[in-house]
């Protein structure tokens, strides 16, 4: 493993950020896309695990399986660009301004949550076999997860509004560590151990992650629609 010292990939950095601001609409999306369609696969597989074995260790052990992937391939997710594009506007790159990484956001966010949002219909649809049936007991877990990271605050006033904001904190952190980390070798599998650790931390601390929760909530509110129509 070729270890590399973070006062020398600091530049590496700068450089990734300076590319995304200067991708095409096009690829942007595309990439953000990919990366909400597969941490939200990623999300899905976490909980099935941990709903058949009953170890909720599990899951967020094998959690992280998604983001290694779309890292490794380059795709962009919201979390992770909020990370790497400023630091090029930081470090006075030419023509990098703030109007060009707000744009990068944007199209991001856009391509993250289409991509999450397909992956939840996608699923719903596959665990209800075209919605003929209610999903069983993976597609209640995670309605129930959703609804939880939605009313669960709500029913605690200001303090479940501070508790989420502190949460989503700690995830970005947490992501940031892995995003960061992928850069510290030149090995594959040293980068893949790197983001690992910080991203499986944050999914069994139930920290807050804007993507997982684009996948989470449009799922809930589909299947709350099916149970609904079930129940009439």
């Amino acid at each position: 493993m070729a270890y590399i010292e973070p006062s020398e990939f600091v530049t590496k950095m700068v450089d990734a950020g300076e590319q995304k601001v200067y991708m095409s609409t096009k690829d942007t999306i595309i990439r953000a896309f990919m990366a909400g369609a597969i941490l939200g696969l990623a999300a899905v597989f976490a909980i099935t695990v941990a709903t058949q074995t009953g170890s909720p260790l599990l899951g967020a052990v094998l959690f992280p399986v998604g983001f290694i992937m779309l890292y490794l391939m380059k795709f962009d997710l919201l979390t992770g660009v909020f990370t790497l594009v400023p630091l090029a506007l930081f470090d006075k790159r030419p023509g990098v301004t703030p109007a060009q990484v707000l744009r990068n956001w944007g199209l991001v966010f856009i391509g993250n949550f289409a991509g999450a949002l397909t992956t939840a219909f996608f699923m719903s649809f596959i665990l209800t076999y075209g919605y003929a049936t209610d999903g069983g007991a993976l597609a209640a877990k995670v309605s129930s997860i959703g609804e939880s990271r939605t009313l669960g605050y709500q029913s605690h006033g200001a303090g479940g509004w501070f508790t989420i904001f502190i949460r989503g904190m700690l995830c970005n952190w947490m992501v940031s560590m892995g995003v960061v980390g992928a850069m510290i070798s030149t090995s594959a599998g040293a980068k893949m151990a790197a983001m690992w650790m910080p991203v499986m931390l944050f999914f069994y601390m139930g920290f807050e992650h804007s993507i997982v929760n684009m996948f989470l909530f449009p799922f809930s509110m589909i299947m709350g629609g099916i149970l609904l129509l079930w129940i009439i």
